[in-house]
């Protein structure tokens, strides 16, 4: 495919009209005006000058567009995923491979406002075949997938008076995912262990003579041969490979935007998320089957791994939405054995439609904000301290079996964690629900439940 001739032209000519700076501008300027001075006046050394002022800005850029488009740059990030808080390093590798060094170079790596002001790096001088390496650090505060780049490097003449600017096109993705604290090694209701129950259950029932055995198959180990089930049976039997059934367990996160309070990292969504990160991690390597859900309804949140936790709660959103949205696991997909709410401001209806939906076979733990704390307006609320939207929704769900643990802004959430793996009375410290429980014990009025 041929190009056309004035396309080219256009193409050089564009390039070097923007190319050219406030310097390279006068010089050819004052060329153009010697050369123009010294026909008229008819005075030939004017007209060397002219020649000269004209070839500098010419000659730089040809000599600036020959070494720029030979860099090649690499960009590494490590680690490409970090807690919020953290910070990341950032790599850039830059090679020249023109057979003359390069000019001296601006480079400039694009990252968005949240991780801080642009790197730039200033390199006087790349040998042909030479290499050069600078990192910079970004840091944010707040979860989310930014992305890194592109880079563009800026190359000038030594005289200052042409330079180009090159993009290039490959980026990188920064996940910032949300805190994810160590939790203590308790139990939670009456659930034990995250593996393994269900056959020590079925153990206890069927006995240990008429469980994990099978016929004899050709290649089978002699040392797995059942010696009494073989007598028993009349054939020779071997024991199966132990296969361990996993708990499951669902996290539900209350994400509607009318159910927290503050903003940034400090909003009490950012607390609630950074809690079911810590849970769901923290029953995974446990054993447990997690499967995440949202308040808001919508299409579950991938959570077979602890890369999908994590890259998925980094980019979890508020969303408005009306009623809080929960139904469990049925019988279709394992009944849950456990199952812990992370839960923001509540009204009764929303408290009622909850404690209906509990499954009566397993442990249920709702860890309840008192988003009031979030938005510092606890210090003027009335002596029983939270709204009583919230403490009737802790009433609720308490008598229809949950373990409700109320959180504050100030409190730890393995601290919480902790508590919950208590008995319910004891579970009630640190906040919102001893507030009701002195309150009755004085006589105070308490909101009555919702009528189912």
């Amino acid at each position: 495919m041929n190009t056309r001739p004035g396309s080219a032209v256009r193409d050089a000519w564009r390039t070097f009209s923007t190319g050219l700076t406030t310097r390279g501008r006068a010089f050819l300027s004052a060329g153009l005006a010697s050369a123009a001075c010294a026909i008229l006046l008819g005075y030939q050394p004017l007209l060397r000058v002219a020649i000269l002022l004209t070839a500098l800005p010419i000659a730089a850029a040809a000599i600036t567009s020959a070494s720029r488009y030979r860099i090649a740059c690499r960009r590494s990030l490590v680690p490409a995923r970090v807690p919020v808080g953290s910070p990341a390093r950032v790599h850039l590798r830059l090679e020249n491979a023109a057979r003359l060094p390069s000019t001296p170079l601006l480079v400039e790596d694009k990252v968005p406002y949240t991780l801080g002001s642009r790197p730039r790096f200033i390199l006087r001088r790349i040998e042909p075949g030479g290499t050069r390496r600078v990192a910079y650090r970004v840091r944010c505060d707040s979860r989310g997938r930014y992305p890194l780049g592109p880079l563009s490097l800026r190359s000038a003449d030594p005289l200052g008076l042409f330079e180009l600017t090159r993009s290039f096109s490959a980026q990188h993705t920064l996940t910032v995912s949300p805190k994810v604290d160590l939790l203590p090694a308790v139990t939670l209701g009456t659930v034990w262990t995250g593996h393994g129950d269900g056959h020590a259950a079925h153990a206890a029932a069927a006995g240990e003579d008429d469980i994990g055995v099978r016929e004899y198959r050709y290649g089978d180990e002699l040392r797995r041969i059942h010696w009494r089930s073989t007598a028993h049976h009349g054939e020779i039997m071997v024991r199966r490979e132990e296969q361990t059934r996993h708990s499951r367990c669902t996290i539900l996160l209350d994400n509607r935007f009318e159910a927290h309070r503050g903003t940034g990292p400090a909003a009490s969504l950012e607390w609630a998320v950074s809690a079911a990160a810590s849970s769901a991690l923290h029953l995974l390597h446990s054993g447990y089957t997690v499967h995440l859900a949202t308040g808001a309804g919508g299409a579950p949140i991938p959570a077979d791994s602890e890369d999908a936790i994590l890259d998925s709660l980094a980019v979890l959103k508020a969303v408005h939405a009306g009623a809080l949205q929960f139904a469990p696991r049925g019988s279709d997909d394992g009944a849950d054995s456990l199952i812990i709410a992370v839960l923001g401001a509540m009204g009764a209806t929303d408290a009622t439609d909850l404690a209906r939906a509990r499954p009566s076979t397993a442990s249920t733990v709702a860890f309840l904000l008192d988003v009031d704390t979030w938005s510092g307006v606890a210090a003027s609320r009335q002596p029983y301290g939270a709204a009583a939207g919230q403490r009737q929704a802790a009433a609720i769900l308490e008598a229809a079996g949950w373990q409700v643990v109320i959180a504050s802004s100030d409190d730890i959430f393995p601290d919480l964690w902790r508590a919950a793996s208590r008995h319910p009375a004891a579970s009630r410290g640190g906040g919102l629900s001893d507030q009701v429980f002195e309150a009755t014990a004085a006589g105070a009025p308490t909101p009555a439940p919702a009528e189912s």
